[in-house]
């Protein structure tokens, strides 16, 4: 990912261009919000560092899914984005798009408090709250709505690179309005707490978690020299004990088959030690290991411990914590992958081929286990099968730099030049380095000889160019 420094000028270059001429909103009609919705999240998700795993992005997307089945009919299609950023914190905006940081999977401890986030969230779209908050202030143009969006969900609760780059957009775009535009109203949070814990009871999760979620962060929040972490419906409002107290009181109330409703939490504390071992702060990361005792160790957790280590280069430790997480939980196809790919990393490819292959017997689909696979069989000059193993990967995850990287380096070696740079060059669009796709397409168009060849190419430079719908980069061998 570029620069936050750099993000941030591209940002408010867009939003010095982007806005229209004055159009005051002073009734916000759904087309309003759904083009809104839409423009707001084709700029962050250019800008903010996505997750690409799609273990995580599914499980959090089944949380959303689940949550939205037990709201009234709505009249978006609901989008659900994972974003990498260590922020305590979840949003949705109108136009209905759903952004999860990594940050809040951390630090919560249930599926069920995940939930209870996303239904808060949730509510606020539902009921309307950002859409009245601009008509109230008869907000001048998309731009400006975009801007202070970004500055009330990303600079107000935003960590790492997001508050500057909220606090960035918000300054460019009507600082004026922008403090009366950025908080909820106490009557809107109320409103969010009671209609987000009905969706929660309907979608079949344990009332009681709103409660609990919001005093784990209420503790995150007096445990920490600032609140900047924190979700912008906590840290804008200063009696939410007061909120915990009535939230609890409402519970009480509630029959005891509801009380007794709970979800499974095995996804959740999976995706959790990927994030742990992968996408957190590495020092953050190996604090929270060394504060557990070595009996409070699950297989996961040393499953992530090894992933964690390995970041930071401590391979001999990394590889005592993957046999740790070997010797308790050798059956599991999660622990066996990403043994499996640690090992290949170090370059024992026995061992990590007799792993890959247990996790690929227990999760055939699984992507990131074919793609370890896929080099594995690359290693071996095994060129037909790794690619159709790599195909295989993309077609899960088509815009993963990496794994075009990887089939391009793979249709290289098997002779096919062609493919190979065209594979190079989507890695490289994905990557953002501009300079280096537009190396491997005049590669790519030096090798196309058929009109098959000549058509893929055209796809690549209608996405590098923004014509037309935002391609899959597939780059099919035809």
């Amino acid at each position: 990912m570029k620069s936050i420094a750099l993000a941030t000028a591209g940002l408010l270059l867009w939003l010095s261009l982007a806005t229209p001429a004055l159009a005051l909103f002073t009734e916000v009609t759904i087309s309003d919000e759904a083009e809104m919705g839409r423009e707001f999240h084709e700029k962050i998700t250019k800008m903010m560092p996505l997750v690409e795993d799609p273990m995580i992005n599914d499980y959090v997307k089944s949380v959303v899914e689940r949550v939205v089945a037990a709201m009234p009919p709505q009249p978006f299609r609901v989008t659900t984005t994972v974003i990498r950023n260590g922020s305590m914190n979840a949003f949705a905006v109108p136009g209905g798009y759903v952004y999860v940081l990594t940050g809040l999977l951390l630090n919560l401890e249930t599926e069920d408090e995940l939930a209870a986030v996303l239904c808060h969230e949730m509510a606020h779209v539902s009921q309307r709250h950002v859409a009245k908050r601009m008509e109230d202030m008869e907000l001048a143009s998309l731009g400006a709505y975009v801007g202070l969006i970004a500055g009330a969900f990303l600079g107000s609760g935003g960590g790492d690179n997001s508050r500057e780059l909220g606090q960035a957009l918000m300054v460019t775009s009507q600082a004026g309005a922008a403090t009366a535009f950025l908080v909820y109203t106490k009557a809107n949070e109320v409103e969010a707490d009671h209609v987000g814990m009905n969706y929660l009871v309907n979608a079949g999760y344990n009332p009681a978690a709103m409660a609990e979620v919001f005093k784990i962060m209420l503790d995150k929040r007096w445990g920490a020299a600032t609140s900047s972490s924190l979700p912008s419906y906590l840290s804008t409002h200063p009696a939410l004990s007061e909120r915990i107290d009535y939230l609890h009181t409402r519970v009480k109330e509630l029959p005891a088959k509801l009380m007794a409703q709970r979800a499974d939490n095995d996804r959740f504390l999976r995706v959790q030690a990927l994030v742990r071992g992968n996408l957190s702060d590495s020092t953050s990361s190996l604090a929270y290991f060394s504060s557990k005792k070595p009996t409070e160790f699950s297989c996961l957790d040393y499953m992530s411990e090894g992933m964690v280590l390995a970041r930071v280069k401590k391979q001999a430790e990394a590889a005592q914590a993957f046999d740790k997480a070997l010797s308790c939980g050798g059956g599991d196809p999660l622990v066996l992958r990403e043994a499996g790919g640690f090992f290949f990393s170090q370059g024992n490819f026995e061992k990590a081929t007799t792993l890959l292959q247990q996790a690929l017997i227990r999760n055939p689909e699984d992507p990131l286990t074919l793609f370890y696979n896929a080099r594995l069989l690359g290693e071996q000059k095994k060129y037909p099968q790794a690619i159709s193993s790599m195909e295989r990967v993309l077609k899960q995850v088509p815009k993963d730099s990496e794994v075009h990287y990887h089939l391009g380096r793979l249709l290289g070696e098997s002779g096919d030049l062609f493919h190979a740079h065209l594979h190079l060059a989507y890695s490289a669009f994905y990557a953002r380095d501009e300079k280096q796709a537009r190396f491997h397409y005049d590669k790519a168009a030096s090798q196309a000889r058929t009109p098959d060849q000549k058509a893929e190419l055209k796809e690549l430079d209608d996405l590098m160019h923004g014509r037309g719908p935002d391609q899959t980069g597939s780059g099919s061998k035809g």
